[in-house]
């Protein structure tokens, strides 16, 4: 296998890339899944081949296994084993294309495109860094209903004092001023003629009448400006408790031009209100059933659509804001925060301000919080959202935290945040068309600048200049009059027609080796349960070569002319022994101990007295220490002199040098051996032909060895003596009588009392006639009873 990969490679140059594919395979393994993947069931077309996997590959060599059906497609690697050309093989790999052409500031790249297949992703990374000083453009949209009269006071001040603290974090501040209740329609507002003009009238105010939106004043940095801006404005009313606030919001976006927007500045909108607000169908109680268009709908600064269009969908309100870059601020009163925090989890970029007299504070720290965050959006065009599956992940800078993969919060600035954006083509679009690409949006919230990437999906084959993939359409092969007309003659005579003696090699009289069946004078070999049959007359097949531990080519390769072709790092007749001799070397690299040859992973010793897995053990041969005690002695009995070592070179190797100390570390080539004379131990080194001999022995006198031996006996004797004495007192102790339980009392008076042990009875026959009158007969019997204080058995 290794002299096959370099035969391919090191061919001609354009076969680098084919070279990386392969060898790409094989280390990921021709494992049987992807094998399974590719090949089960059959693949009969390129483009089926490439959406069954990205480690599916098809091979358009014409005549490539001739005759077999459904094996073009399998791994790269596989496919060239088989004898399919590496320029034959159609295996499209995931690209990425960086347009470097424009310079951005804050967000690169601009443009990528990127080019992936079924199953397989794309990786780009997008750089967002955040600059120390920003242009900012502030627009106020306040609600102007009779509650909010004291919040319009509040704005009266804010526009002089606001510019001078905004300075310190931008270099330009612009502000835009825009007005909105709710839409001027029943049931919101009061439609009684009177109450139209003006909605205040019971009160004996006069009032501004509703509106759904008002742009009032377009951005500016000319502060007396907004301050006389603000010190006209009249509150309104209305009857319902909602207002139109989403409504005004999503005007005052997407009208960039109406309001002022600048493209290089940090765009932050402003809501004032002290209600909640409508959200979409909420206008069919007006009767109002017409979504919103999200687009811009003004005339003479006022929203003309109020009216005739539903109020828009938070999904589309968010989509708006990151549109055109735009961070959303809500000012709102304590009672409505519970309901606005809900609000702003949906809407990215946003942030939540209680309204207070202190305003300006509460706009800074708002400010700098949202700049010490950044967070993407990832978009993909909706007709072909269900083919692709996008990742972020995003790689903070030190001192910064990730929060839920898409942000990276207590970001400083000329920090840089990069993000990770994994793009994966999950099938292939229903067109089918590689010449349209997919737009994929990046967009760092709040930012003017994104990265648009062109997705273009691999689907298609193109089988090198001539676009022939030899697809085997069962179809085609089917539709073959001539094939019929020898089919139906077949059947009338008795000898082959001219198409079937194309399907026989010389001398045979079975049709494609009786393993297939001829169609247009061409065999279409059968497939078989153990593998696949090929050639051109079916006489080839992929699963007649040897088996190595019950697998075909032991797994490691594949079956091609009856021959293994072995993966990298295999050889052998069934791919069974490895290349390496990794498995016949000790830690010390030596191969086999020296004693060997490393045949298929396993070590053969040389000498049949060597033995072991690398040939390390010999029984019957003498160690390496004993083997230099003939010239240790010698040295020896020429006192360890150097005049006299010369002596002994006929029994020692002839490198032997005397040390004072050979107990120094030294390397692990070196062994430390011993040799005992004359009571005397002397140390020496040996490695390969190198000896060192210690001169200073280690010596032990015969008196030592005594009072060792005297020491060692008493220290066993003494013990064992005050252990047995012990014994014999316990055992005695044991064996004498308890107190109280001898026979004998003794009275007070001093007299032995006679206490028997046993209760007594006597017995006394007479006989009435005795033998004679000089000799009477008595007799007695005692009869023992139970002995005290024994039990009743």
């Amino acid at each position: 296998m290794t002299s096959w990969i370099r035969k391919y490679c090191n061919s001609i140059l354009h076969r680098v890339l084919f070279c990386v594919i392969l060898a790409a395979n094989i280390t990921s393994g021709r494992s049987n899944s992807g094998v399974s993947v590719c090949s089960s069931p059959p693949v009969l077309s390129c483009s089926e081949c490439l959406q069954r996997g990205p480690l599916c590959s098809w091979c358009f060599q014409e005549g490539f296994l001739d005759g077999a059906v459904g094996v073009r497609c399998g791994l790269a690697g596989t496919l060239a084993m088989r004898g399919c050309g590496p320029e034959f093989i159609e295996h499209p790999e995931v690209t990425v294309e960086v347009n470097a052409a424009t310079g951005r500031t804050q967000v690169s790249p601009a443009e990528v495109t990127v080019t992936v297949r079924p199953g397989s992703e794309a990786r780009v990374t997008v750089a967002v860094r955040q600059l120390e000083r920003y242009p900012v453009d502030l627009y106020y949209l306040v609600d102007v209903s009779a509650s909010m009269q004291e919040n319009l006071d509040q704005l009266k001040t804010v526009g002089v004092a606001l510019s001078h603290r905004m300075g310190e974090y931008s270099s330009d501040l612009r502000l835009g001023f825009g007005s909105f209740v709710d839409k001027p329609v029943s049931p919101y507002i009061n439609v009684h003629p009177s109450k139209i003009n003006n909605p205040c009238s019971d009160y004996e105010v006069k009032c501004r009448p509703a509106h759904g939106f008002h742009h009032v004043l377009s951005m500016t940095a000319n502060m007396s400006e907004f301050t006389r801006v603000i010190k006209r404005q009249r509150i309104s009313g209305n009857m319902d408790t909602p207002e139109g606030g989403l409504d005004a919001m999503l005007q005052a976006t997407v009208c960039q031009d109406v309001v002022g927007w600048r493209r290089e500045a940090k765009r932050l909108l402003l809501l004032m209100t002290d209600q909640p607000s409508h959200l979409a169908l909420d206008g069919r109680l007006a009767g109002i059933v017409r979504p919103h268009d999200g687009l811009c709908h003004m005339e003479n600064n006022v929203y003309t659509e109020s009216t005739s269009m539903d109020h828009p969908s938070l999904g589309q309100l968010a989509e708006k804001l990151l549109e055109n870059h735009i961070y959303s601020l809500f000012a709102v009163e304590q009672q409505q925060y519970q309901w606005y925090e809900e609000l702003i989890r949906l809407i990215p970029g946003s942030n939540l301000l209680f309204q207070t007299p202190n305003l300006i504070d509460l706009v800074v720290d708002a400010y700098t919080r949202l700049l010490s965050v950044v967070q993407v959006s990832v978009s993909v065009e909706d007709r072909a959202f269900r083919h692709f599956l996008v990742r972020v992940s995003p790689l903070c800078p030190v001192g910064s935290v990730s929060h839920d993969n898409h942000s990276c919060s207590n970001v400083q600035p000329n920090q840089t945040v990069y993000f990770n954006v994994a793009i994966g083509l999950r099938s292939c679009p229903d067109d089918g068309d590689e010449d349209d690409a997919v737009l994929v949006f990046v967009r760092p919230v709040g930012y003017n600048e994104s990265t648009v990437v062109k997705v273009r999906s691999r689907c298609r084959c193109h089988c090198g200049p001539d676009r022939s993939c030899h697809d085997d359409t069962t179809e085609q092969q089917s539709k073959c009059q001539a094939d019929a007309a020898d089919r139906n003659h077949s059947h009338k005579d008795t000898l082959p027609s001219e198409g079937q003696l194309h399907c026989r090699p010389d001398g045979s009289g079975v049709d494609c080796s009786g393993r297939g069946e001829c169609v247009c004078g061409r065999c279409v070999c059968e497939r078989h349960s153990l593998g696949t049959t090929y050639g051109r007359y079916c006489e080839m097949d992929d699963y007649s070569c040897p088996y190595h531990q019950g697998k075909l080519c032991g797994g490691r390769g594949v079956c091609v002319h009856s021959e293994c072709v072995c993966e990298d790092g295999w050889t052998g007749e069934s791919c069974g022994c490895p290349v390496s001799t990794a498995t016949c070397s000790l830690d010390n690299g030596l191969l086999c101990s020296g004693r060997g040859r490393c045949v298929c992973g396993k070590c053969e010793c040389d000498d049949y007295r060597h033995s072991g897995t690398f040939c390390e053990l010999c029984p019957t041969c003498l160690s390496s220490c004993q083997s230099h005690w003939m010239c240790i002695d010698c040295h020896l009995s020429h006192g360890l002199s150097q005049n006299a070592a010369w002596q002994c070179n006929h029994t020692c190797t002839p490198l032997v040098g005397y040390v004072s100390d050979v107990a120094v570390t030294i390397d692990g080539v070196w062994r430390q051996c011993v040799y005992m004379k004359d009571n005397c131990h002397y140390r020496f080194h040996t490695a390969n032909t190198q000896l060192h001999i210690n001169t200073q022995p280690e010596c032990v006198s015969s008196g030592r060895y005594m009072g060792t031996f005297l020491s060692v006996c008493v220290l066993t004797f003494l013990p064992g003596l005050v252990i047995l004495v012990v014994l014999v007192l316990v055992l005695q102790r044991r064996a004498l009588p308890h107190s109280g339980a001898t026979n004998r009392q003794f009275n007070s008076a001093g007299k032995d009392i006679y206490i028997p042990t046993t209760n007594e009875k006597t017995v006394s026959y007479r006989r009435d006639h005795p033998l004679g009158p000089d000799r009477p007969m008595e007799m007695h019997i005692t009869i023992p009873k139970m002995p005290l204080g024994e039990p009743w058995q």
